[in-house]
Parts: structure tokens; sequence; C-alpha cells
């Protein structure tokens, strides 16, 4: 018996035992692990289709809940785009947590993007 996960499954078990019910994303390729995580779990995946309004979904979702929310981008672009409702939590004092996918660390420092 093989009890080996990948690192995205890792991450979608330590929400679920943090009792986090709902996810606001922003599907991308450099973390495709934690999405394959998320299929199964008994998490809502909330697909949208911009990260600013990712990040503001979630910002909405904590201040009903009073409990952090999670958002989850893929990187540059993305990232930068999501800065404006992490911003607006912060502000507002609402718990966030924003996951940004990464590339590879084989591919850092290659300037290659996509």
């Amino acid at each position: 018996m093989n009890n080996i996960i990948h690192g995205g499954q890792a991450i979608v078990d330590s929400l679920q035992l943090h009792g986090v019910s709902r996810t606001y994303v922003v599907p991308g390729e450099s973390y495709l692990s934690v999405l394959d995580g998320l299929y199964n779990a008994d998490i809502q995946t909330i697909v949208c289709r911009h990260e600013a309004a990712c990040t503001y979904m979630a910002d909405a979702h904590g201040k009903f809940t009073g409990q952090p929310s999670i958002a989850m981008v893929t990187r540059g672009p993305g990232a930068a785009q999501a800065y404006t409702g992490i911003h607006t939590a912060w502000q507002d004092g609402v718990p966030l947590i924003l996951f940004v996918g990464l590339i590879p660390v084989a591919d850092r420092d290659r300037e290659s993007f996509q």
C-alpha cells in the first residue's frame, strides 16, 4: 500500500482539516495538483473568470461567515489582478488567504512564463 500523496492533495487535506468549506479559484496550470485534489474533496469550488472577482467573492464570503476564505489564482498577471481584492479584505479586516500557483523550481530564472 502506497501512502504517498502529491503536494496539491496535501494542501487540500490541510484545508479540509481546518474546516474550509468553499474556495474561489481562477484555474491555472501552475496549480493543477491542487485543483485535482479539490475534485473529490468536500470543499465547494467556485470557478471565477477574473482574479479580482475571485478575491472579491472570497472577501464577501469572509465577511458573511467570519471565517477565513480561500482564493486561488495563477502567477504573474493573475496574482497582480488579485491584489485589489486582497487590499479590500485587508482594509476591512476580513480573513482571506490567497494561494498563488508558481512555476516548477527547475524552470525558474529561465523566463519561461507559460
